[in-house]
């Protein structure tokens, strides 16, 4: 094969590169491991991958000879920092057009951060280049060498061969990325596994048995009625940051969000029982209680009440709708009891509440409140709390 065809390459990536059996850094790997063969002198690449993310700009996968792939990705933050302003890629991804720096010229610009840095390393030739998606957003790989003058006119041209289907094979890796991303974001890593999996006809439920999280802010609407619109979504976000990271932690799942009620739950599979269940989402319930005590307060100081009740048993979990809108959720007499129960902590002065039966499977000790009549369900329900919790 003469140096700098890379037809091999791009017919790979036209086929297995674009198949999900390797892993996205595996599969930069063994790209940039295939370029090197066919006589690509490689010193360094890196893929820079757009994604529709809410904590992410995007990822990096950054290849040296001999060492693993690194993958870094990019908080949203970063776009307001010098460092990126700075960035080669992002001046490729916001023109559409590549970049060169012949780093071995003198007279070469130090006008982007890159330049430096691999100058240090010992690079001769820089290049950025634009991958184009099918729904015109720009993504970016770029290549450096370490050969004396650069790259040769051959090897940009083998280089270049490659570049549509690496677009191609990185962009239906993505769309599938991308989905997974936006169904752990909006409806819950468990439940967006399962609807990617197929579950997706209404009706398609079943019955599990879970740990049921029912949680609201006390005086919420009367909070709501005096703050401004913007304050108000910066508490319940600080307010839910104290929640939502415990829940995930101990193995629940945020399935809703409703104004200020929090919906979760802990599914109770095989080997790990209801008891253990039933303690780790007491624990994640301190944390959570805590972590509100701690740092949820709005502009005037006044501090966030959290009420949440804690009940275990079978629900039915899948799609609830209508048509095309669908809801994947759970819904049963076990979480009508939590709402109930839920509704009278504050009454009781508790944060944490739970029922009989989530009593009767854990293994930490609880003290009773009494029995309640609940609205709804027939006979006086055992209630308990939280020994540190005064009534």
């Amino acid at each position: 094969m003469s140096d700098g065809d890379t037809s091999t390459v791009a017919a790979w990536l036209m086929m297995d590169g674009a198949r999900a059996v390797l892993p996205p850094h595996a599969a930069v790997a063994e790209m940039c491991e295939r370029l090197s063969a066919c006589g690509i002198p490689l010193s360094r690449a890196a893929l820079f991958v757009r994604m529709l993310d809410p904590q992410v700009i995007g990822s990096r996968f950054t290849w040296r000879p001999g060492v693993p792939v690194d993958v870094e990705s990019s908080p949203h933050e970063l776009t307001a920092t010098d460092a990126y302003r700075r960035s080669a890629v992002v001046h490729v991804l916001e023109t559409g057009m590549p970049l060169r720096r012949r780093l071995c010229d003198a007279a070469c610009p130090g006008d982007y951060s890159i330049v430096a840095e691999l100058r240090a390393e010992g690079a001769t030739d820089y290049l950025a280049v634009p991958l184009f998606f099918s729904d015109g957003t720009v993504h970016a790989v770029t290549w450096a060498t370490r050969q004396p003058g650069g790259f040769t006119a051959a090897q940009i041209a083998g280089l270049d061969d490659v570049g549509q289907p690496l677009a191609r094979a990185t962009e239906i890796r993505m769309l599938r990325r991308t989905a997974a991303n936006l169904l752990d974001t909006y409806v819950g890593r468990h439940a967006g596994a399962r609807v990617l999996a197929g579950r997706i006809r209404r009706g398609d439920t079943e019955a599990i048995d879970a740990v049921i999280w029912l949680s609201d802010m006390r005086g919420f609407t009367a909070r709501a009625d005096r703050m401004q619109p913007k304050a108000l979504i910066e508490l319940l976000n600080r307010y839910y940051d104290c929640q939502v990271p415990a829940i995930a932690a101990h193995g629940g799942e945020v399935l809703k969000f409703m104004g200020d009620g929090l919906l979760a739950i802990f599914p109770v599979i095989g080997a790990r029982g209801a008891a253990a269940t039933c303690r780790t989402a007491l624990t994640a319930a301190r944390k959570a209680r805590d972590r509100i005590a701690a740092t949820a307060a709005d502009a005037a100081g006044d501090p966030v009440r959290f009420g949440l009740a804690l009940h275990v048993g079978e629900v039915l979990y899948g799609n609830i709708g209508s048509g095309n809108r669908l809801d994947f959720t759970c819904i049963g007499p076990a979480v009508n009891l939590a709402a109930r129960i839920e509704k009278l902590a504050g009454t009781l002065g508790r944060s944490i509440v739970t029922s009989g039966a989530y009593a009767r499977h854990c293994p930490d000790p609880l003290v009773p409140l009494g029995e309640f009549a609940l609205p709804g369900f027939a006979g006086a329900q055992a209630l308990f709390g939280l020994p540190e919790e005064a009534g």
